[in-house]
């Protein structure tokens, strides 16, 4: 059985009851069922996110594995598979004993040797995992027993449990001796947590269904169903004709679409939240003239990021001078973000040699004119009218550019991991312990690493390696706004914004935490429900 969507597109539309603001603002009980169809913009390259390092396969293996240890509402950590964790007064080792009676969805037993092979996996030179730098610390570590895991370093780790509720724990019994980077595992896996893949159609939809084995009991809606829609103007039409039912939204559909139509606001919750992410127009510091810091730190003065923010995202940003969330403890607040200043930039660009010697417009140096290209990604219209505003801005300096997007895979495929780019507009998500190690160390950039802009500052690695020896919060506070200071004086980017998370969510769907915890909208989405008057009419076929 699948679930008709290609049809259902209009098909759902037409049998979903004419339900009245009023049913949908009624309170239900909670109760198991229904199904919940939602947005993402790429397809998954793979299942298992800690070797495909992308956000869409961390996302979708969410919720499919489990971790030792998880974040809960208030950002403490908390067991997951971990019932107690202990960690050694020279904290140097940290014991692990493992919940009683836990089991992969196939029935077998998760016990502490899929976590040793999964370590053993992540830290393989062959698997090449952007995530490997942190398990690589662990010079030893042990299943004694199957309840049991023990991991030890040769020196403190002050990231070392953080570390540990980021690794998606694999079976062993389905992995073991097979290729990680070409298993059929990565398209059709096994987990343990609340859902399990049921059906996935490139490019289409991911369909879950509920996991009755999952080990940390069971969530309330049986199916949920990813549908890949790159476009989010494409997602809004789907969301209006109720064809799914949440999606993050750009700015113009929270702050203006939305509020000029009150039947969607009878039909829909929005939430705002400022999340743990920036974006950034970040260079290829291996081709020239990036390995130029003036011209870096003039691209820098020439780039209006209030304009970006005003113009692009309705004001739904704030300007970031390092790459931390504003207001947290690590966030340096002596640095004051680069001020836009075109006079300064062209002081930089004629410091660095370029002048625009033919009269074109175009400043150039040694008769190559200062041009290059800068990629993004197809379907996020934010970045691409981002590019735009740069565009136009750096022309104004001399600078000449070329916008080019691309599909997300392509984008990562051919031109990020193999390094074939001049410039490109992303973003960065980030964890919420301090340390960037995996970005900016030297030693990360190899294909498929974070730093593929090839960033390499013998100050910035000390920093980072200090930062992670420190426990002491203060001092590793300033290790971290040390490090934030010579990323700004270096300008290896330039940070654009740090953007809002903007969710609209379908009124159909209870249970959503009120006010929203630090954890953000999505946490234990696995007690949301839909009551049974307010669901679809799911249309199947054989």
């Amino acid at each position: 059985m699948a679930y008709l969507l290609c049809a259902g597109l209009v098909a759902c539309s037409t049998d979903t009851p004419d339900h009245s603001a009023k049913v949908f603002d009624q309170s239900y009980p909670a109760q198991p069922g229904g199904t919940l169809i939602s947005a993402m913009p790429s397809d998954p390259s793979s299942m298992i996110g800690m070797v495909a390092g992308e956000s869409a396969s961390l996302a979708i293996g969410s919720y499919l594995f489990n971790s030792l240890l998880k974040y809960d509402q208030n950002l403490d950590l908390a067991g997951e598979l971990a019932e107690s964790w202990q960690v050694a007064d020279d904290k140097k080792t940290i014991t692990f004993k493992l919940k009683p009676g836990l089991q992969w969805a196939d029935g077998k037993p998760l016990t502490s040797a899929d976590i040793l092979f999964t370590w053993q996996l992540i830290t393989d030179e062959n698997t090449h995992s952007p995530y490997a730098s942190d398990y690589q610390l662990v010079t030893k570590a042990e299943a004694p027993d199957a309840h049991t895991f023990i991991v030890h370093y040769s020196q403190p780790f002050a990231p070392a449990l953080e570390s540990w509720a980021s690794l998606q724990v694999l079976p062993k019994h389905k992995l073991a001796g097979q290729d990680i980077r070409t298993t059929s595992f990565a398209q059709k896996p096994l987990g343990s947590n609340y859902y399990q893949l049921k059906e996935w159609r490139h490019g289409e939809y991911i369909k879950l269904e509920k996991n009755p084995k999952s080990v940390l009991g069971s969530a309330n809606i049986d199916h949920l169903i990813e549908r890949i829609i790159p476009d989010t103007a494409a997602q809004f039409l789907e969301l209006m004709a109720d064809n799914i039912d949440s999606m993050s939204m750009d700015p113009i559909t929270y702050a203006r679409i939305i509020p000029s139509r009150p039947a969607l606001q009878a039909r829909l919750n929005q939430f705002k939240e400022l999340g743990n992410s920036y974006t950034y127009l970040g260079f290829n510091l291996k081709r020239k003239p990036f390995d130029d810091v003036r011209v870096r730190k003039a691209i820098n003065y020439a780039i209006d990021k209030q304009e970006i923010i005003d113009g692009v995202y309705l004001g739904l940003g704030i300007t970031i001078a390092s790459p931390y969330k504003p207001g947290t403890r690590w966030s340096n607040p002596d640095l004051i973000p680069y001020t836009f200043d075109p006079a300064k930039a062209k002081q930089l660009l004629a410091e660095a040699g370029f002048e625009d010697t033919n009269g074109d417009g175009v400043v150039d140096r040694d008769g190559k004119k200062l041009s290059f290209e800068i990629l993004t990604n197809l379907g996020n219209k934010q970045r691409e009218k981002t590019a735009v505003i740069i565009q136009r801005r750096l022309k104004e300096v001399g600078i000449e550019t070329h916008i080019r997007t691309l599909e997300w895979a392509s984008l990562l495929t051919n031109f990020i991991k193999p390094g074939d780019f001049d410039a490109v507009v992303m973003g960065w998500g980030l964890g919420l312990d301090p340390d960037q190690y995996n970005i900016w160390h030297s030693s990360q950039q190899k294909p498929g690493q974070f730093n593929f802009i090839g960033y390499n500052n013998p100050a910035v690695d000390k920093l980072l390696e200090q930062g992670r020896l420190e426990f002491d919060p203060e001092k590793r506070m300033q290790i971290y706004h040390e490090f934030a200071e010579v990323l700004y004086e270096d300008s290896p980017l330039v940070y654009l914004s740090a953007g809002y998370g903007l969710t609209a969510i379908h009124k159909r769907v209870q249970g959503i935490m009120n006010p929203v915890p630090p954890a953000g909208v999505s946490y234990d989405s696995q007690k949301w429900y839909i009551p049974q008057p307010l669901r679809r009419t799911q249309i199947q076929a054989e």
